[in-house]
């Protein structure tokens, strides 16, 4: 059983390799591509995917440890890019054949994250 300590701890000892290998990433993806396209940030959601769906199958497969799922899953991928957790989310409702709830996430993840960006600029620019 995970005690209370054990479960943030592995969770943070996850977020910290993940946040710096996103920030060093997208700063080597800039200086080799340039900054107009965000091709790191590409980079980052589509192997964190590829890392997410792996690592999630092999939690299944393999007798993985909670505290190092919850290193591996929540603190560095989860801290690395959400988008592997977006997709991962999208195919568990789709596996569970909640068509409707899986389109409904997956269309509305971005519409709404785009929404609420423009409304965080808009309240900034008031004040």
């Amino acid at each position: 059983m995970n005690s209370i300590i054990d479960v943030p701890l592995a969770i943070s000892l996850g977020a910290i390799p993940g946040a710096l290998s996103r920030y060093y990433l997208t700063i080597l993806f800039g200086r080799w591509f340039g900054i107009a396209f965000p091709y790191g940030t590409l980079f980052i959601n589509i192997t964190g995917a590829f890392l997410m769906g792996f690592f999630a199958t092999l939690v299944t497969k393999l007798e993985i440890p909670s505290t190092l799922s919850l290193l591996i899953a929540v603190g560095f991928l989860g801290s690395y890019t959400t988008f592997s957790t977006y997709a991962l989310d999208t195919s568990n409702l789709l596996r569970t054949k909640d068509y409707q709830a899986a389109l409904i996430y997956w269309s509305g993840t971005p519409v709404l994250g785009f929404i609420s960006i423009e409304l965080g600029i808009l309240l900034a620019k008031m004040l």
